[in-house]
């Protein structure tokens, strides 16, 4: 059994919208967020004190764009990678770590220094900086999505749970309204999926693990 440690709407929730998207079996364990000051258990099993962690027998693995690939390949006959013969490989790739690398990184500034930090030690200016940082990097992928429905291979990849998860985050601390045109149509279609929404019923249902 694939056990996903969780906290809502944080990076693991690439994994768990994989894992619907799939139709694998799972075990959820939700915790608080940040687990390492609010669920000091969670270091006996991750000792980054991060999320997610994706257990599969002898298998771990921290990172979340990583594990899309990872159930696509290993456990869902590759529904949601591209292959390296197929001509869009190179933008499932290069979609797979920009929603993670690019477009997620800033905002976890972002949030740190908007929300998560204690009052005293909050920067407006850093946190606005890097949210328009975050909007810049949109370009380039407005200009792929002017052009074609998703980020690579003319279908619905892991590519596109990696971005749309940064879209999410995005969301969340207020920067929607920022998202140019085809940007904002995009995120409006990943919402609608069955996955998507399914992913999102299963962490709304979890019972907290610690």
């Amino acid at each position: 059994m694939i056990t996903l440690y969780h906290c809502r709407d944080a990076r693991s929730f690439r994994p768990l919208w994989a894992l619907e998207e799939l139709g694998l079996e799972y075990d959820l364990r939700l915790l608080p967020f940040p687990p390492r000051f609010l669920a000091r258990e969670f270091l006996n099993e991750n000792p980054l004190g991060t999320i997610p962690l994706l257990v599969d027998g002898d298998t771990r693995m921290t990172e979340s764009a990583a594990m899309i690939e990872y159930l696509s390949v290993r456990h869902g006959e590759g529904g949601l990678s591209v292959r390296p013969d197929e001509a869009g490989y190179g933008a499932y790739l290069n979609g797979l770590h920009f929603g993670e690398a690019t477009l997620t990184f800033p905002q976890t500034l972002v949030l740190r220094y908007s929300r998560l930090e204690p009052e005293e030690r909050r920067n407006p200016q850093v946190a606005s900086d890097y949210a328009r940082w975050f909007l810049a990097r949109l370009k380039g992928l407005d200009r792929i999505l002017q052009d074609q429905p998703y980020a690579a291979a003319g279908r619905f990849t892991g590519a596109d749970i990696s971005i749309a998860y940064a879209l999410l985050l995005a969301t969340s601390l207020g920067l929607a309204d920022d998202f140019p045109p085809a940007v904002a149509d995009y995120w409006s279609r990943m919402q609608v999926r069955e996955g998507f929404k399914r992913a999102q019923a299963a962490q709304a249902g979890a019972p907290p693990s610690i």
